[in-house]
């Protein structure tokens, strides 16, 4: 897939102390496509992510999402692009006080000046759009299931209709069915509302069921990116292991 670079890293170097995380690394990530972010333990996978989104400062290089430059530009070019993304981290990160119904309404609170009223018949549409029941809307998050956190932290980021979602290990922790449903989920939201969606996972189902490219982070940067049936071709011990081994063989089994 080419065309418009909506994500564009170049250079970045991330660093903890000593430990160097990533170096002179470069990713573009195109508009309308679900790109997987693959790696050993230890590479930088969600940190990346992190970073991409403002919750890390790294040490050298440049992120340009949406057009803004997120590390140098204006608080107002930042707080503009951070309107047109959303986040769902692995353990959701809900506010536990909170029921999903204000949850969702709290991205939409901080940015958008509608009435109550509005904001609760908007928040009620995400939450029955990622396939929560309207009893879920009361809730809170600790009444809920792991699958069902999933899915509500999905509807808050989806709150204020953003063209790129990050997600961080969303199949983490389920079943293979609940897996499969959220993989499902993601592909139809995909289509339905044109998102383009970064993905960190290590799920071999999810990255042959809905991602259109695979972006491998090992020796400190991304190694190579392409569709998921090229990663065979590719002369790296981990990546081979990744993608030849008995779980890469079931999973492709199953598309």
């Amino acid at each position: 897939m080419t065309g418009d670079a909506i994500i564009k890293v170049r250079g970045l170097r991330n660093q903890f102390g000593r430990q160097v995380v990533h170096d002179n690394l470069d990713l573009d990530v195109w508009r309308g496509e679900v790109l997987g972010i693959v790696g050993g333990s230890g590479t930088g996978k969600s940190v990346l992510l992190r970073t991409i989104v403002g919750l890390n400062r790294p040490a050298a290089g440049s992120i340009e999402v949406l057009g803004a430059d997120v590390l140098n530009g204006s608080r107002e070019e930042r707080l503009t692009a951070e309107k047109r993304w959303g986040v769902a981290f692995q353990d959701g990160a809900l506010f536990s006080s909170l029921s999903v119904l204000q949850n969702v309404m709290a991205p939409m609170r901080e940015h958008l000046n509608l009435s109550p009223a509005l904001m609760r018949s908007l928040g009620q549409l995400k939450i029955s759009l990622v396939g929560l029941p309207p009893l879920a809307c009361g809730k809170l998050p600790s009444e809920l299931s792991g699958g069902m956190r999933k899915r509500a932290s999905l509807a808050r980021a989806l709150a204020l209709d953003p063209e790129i979602v990050f997600l961080d290990e969303p199949t983490a922790g389920l079943d293979p069915i609940g897996a499969a449903a959220y993989d499902d989920l993601i592909g139809e939201l995909k289509r339905s509302l044109g998102l383009t969606v970064f993905m960190v996972t290590h799920d071999l189902d999810s990255l042959y069921a809905i991602c259109d490219r695979i972006a491998v982070l090992a020796e400190k940067k991304v190694l190579v990116t392409g569709p998921i049936e090229g990663m065979t071709d590719v002369d790296h011990p981990w990546v081979q292991e990744y993608f030849t081994g008995p779980r890469a063989r079931a999973a492709q089994a199953k598309t």
